[in-house]
């Protein structure tokens, strides 16, 4: 009789009697940045918040700076169940066979936050996932990272001025075409070599989001950084599909809320994190910081806008049309 009330009561407070009255869930969350970073302390506070809406039916297991998978692993892991839960870069589906997600890397398709926004947020962001679900993979939320700018050790103001520079990018054919197209030189390399490729000059500069570029202490290696806000850097929160199928719809309720909040909370410190790395960087006095003027802001659109058109064949003319259309953005007007 007792057992029965103790259920009963447990229902009550939105759970399956099933799921408490096994052992806890697991969900091993695996992550290939540090714990400080906007990212790890977004998976560190879905953690909380699932264990918290579940009311421990469900628990997290957070596993930073690829402990439990690097980077070129977790992706399978994932597909095999061994992990249930990571925050890739969303350059990573391209290899997976979903080129679509390689929009993302686009220079200026999106104007800002709020357009960011109006597709990882709407009905777009929403067909991008479900494109994953063929393989295995359930795509919970996007996670902001930031918005890129270019350092060199050279002024920047136009797009001319990257001519001829080695460009450090990560791996993207989207991101080699970009500075292709302003005949800066392309060179893929692991971001952790970033800092002493650009100390040694291996390379001339890079894109990075601030608070990439203060963290990892390029500023110290880079005179100039030019404000170009020209491209996104962004991670999905994706699961095992078979696993989240599996879930009691009462449980993966609370987790959806979990995730919803989490996001939130994920993006508003990206952004809070790259404000302040900026302000770092132009406290430390070493890196000439310049705003670019609305004429300078429209060359650099204008110099790069052709890159979408050539990446058609590749991202998929009704993907780039389809964010056009949620965002407002027109081509013409540049």
């Amino acid at each position: 009789m007792k057992i029965r009330t103790l259920l009963v009561g447990l229902v009550a407070v939105g759970l399956s009697a099933a799921a408490v009255a096994a052992d806890p869930i697991i969900i091993k969350f695996s992550h290939v940045v540090a714990q400080d970073t906007p990212k790890g302390k977004a998976a560190d506070k879905f953690r909380e918040l699932a264990e918290k809406y579940t009311n421990g039916a469900v628990k997290v297991e957070v596993y930073p700076n690829s402990t439990l998978y690097k980077d070129k692993e977790e992706m399978e892991a994932l597909q095999l169940g061994a992990v249930q839960m990571l925050a890739p870069s969303l350059a990573k589906f391209g290899p997976l066979g979903v080129r679509e997600f390689e929009a993302f890397d686009l220079p200026y398709i999106f104007d800002g936050y709020d357009a960011l926004h109006k597709v990882t947020k709407g009905a777009v962001g929403q067909q991008l996932l479900d494109k994953l679900e063929p393989r295995g993979i359930k795509g919970l939320a996007y996670w902001d990272n930031g918005f890129k700018s270019f350092t060199a050790n050279t002024p920047i103001t136009k797009p001319e001025d990257l001519r001829g520079k080695k460009m450090r990018i990560q791996s993207s054919k989207v991101l080699e075409e970009q500075m292709r197209q302003i005949k800066a030189l392309p060179q893929v390399m692991a971001f952790s070599e970033t800092y002493q490729a650009l100390q040694t000059g291996v390379v001339d500069g890079t894109e990075n989001p601030h608070s990439n570029l203060y963290t990892q202490k390029m500023h110290e290696v880079q005179k100039h950084l030019a404000l170009t806000d020209h491209g996104y850097i962004g991670y999905a929160v994706i699961t095992n599909k078979r696993f989240w199928d599996g879930l009691p719809a009462d449980v993966r309720g609370q987790l959806e809320k979990a995730m919803a909040e989490s996001t939130e909370y994920a993006n508003q410190i990206a952004k809070d994190e790259n404000d302040k790395s900026l302000e770092l960087v132009r406290a430390a006095g070493k890196t000439e910081i310049r705003v670019l003027s609305d004429a300078e802001r429209a060359a650099f659109i204008k110099a790069l806008l052709p890159v979408h058109k050539k990446m058609e064949s590749r991202v998929g003319a009704t993907t780039i049309k389809s964010i056009y259309e949620a965002t407002g953005f027109d081509p013409s007007k540049f």
